[in-house]
């Protein structure tokens, strides 16, 4: 099996990139992250999936995006296009915070993921995966992300923005916080 590749970005084919390793050009479906690795020597760490039919190479640029990518594959109902997506639209520490305040909203908010297999992710991997965040401050980020999404925020926006606020500060006080970053 593959595992990791070092090489340089060679271009873009379909909805993967073409990874050149010593004239070889591998087909690699890749998160965002790989993407903006750069354009010279780079090491990509990579998922294996071999079928009948064909050969299909997923690639990551850190392992613990790949770890998770392929507890992801462990869940009912979720395939290797899924389990990319999730991947792609958070950092990995996101995502354990997520699955570990069972924010299903959070997965639901991601194209082609529906509740089923939100609440079916979140279930399956919450057991798999260190908890992340205690539960007081987990119910607080939710409420403050909440507030943010009544305010015309996305929930991984609000999220994100929510990263980088100190989460021992009130609910009141997180939201104004993101409020004048903006501003």
């Amino acid at each position: 099996m593959i595992a990791r590749l070092r090489g340089r970005i060679a271009g873009r084919a379909g909805q993967g990139l073409v990874f050149d390793v010593n004239g070889v050009g591998y087909l690699v479906s890749a998160t965002p992250s790989v993407q903006r690795l750069g354009d010279g020597d780079v090491t990509i760490e990579i998922h294996t999936v071999v079928r009948e039919d064909a050969l299909a190479l997923y690639g990551f640029a850190t392992a613990e995006e790949r770890e998770l990518f392929e507890l992801l594959l462990g869940v009912s109902g979720v395939g290797p296009k899924v389990a990319l997506a999730i991947v792609s639209g958070s950092t990995p520490t996101e995502l354990r915070r997520a699955i570990a305040r069972d924010d299903v909203k959070r997965f639901q908010a991601i194209p082609g993921i529906g509740l089923k297999t939100a609440q079916r992710v979140v279930l399956e991997l919450k057991e798999k995966l260190a908890s992340v965040v205690d539960t007081t401050e987990a119910s607080e980020d939710l409420v403050a992300r909440d507030a943010l999404v009544g305010l015309g925020w996305s929930l991984l926006d609000a999220d994100r923005a929510l990263a980088d606020v100190d989460p021992a500060l009130s609910v009141e006080e997180q939201v104004r916080a993101v409020l004048r970053k903006v501003a």
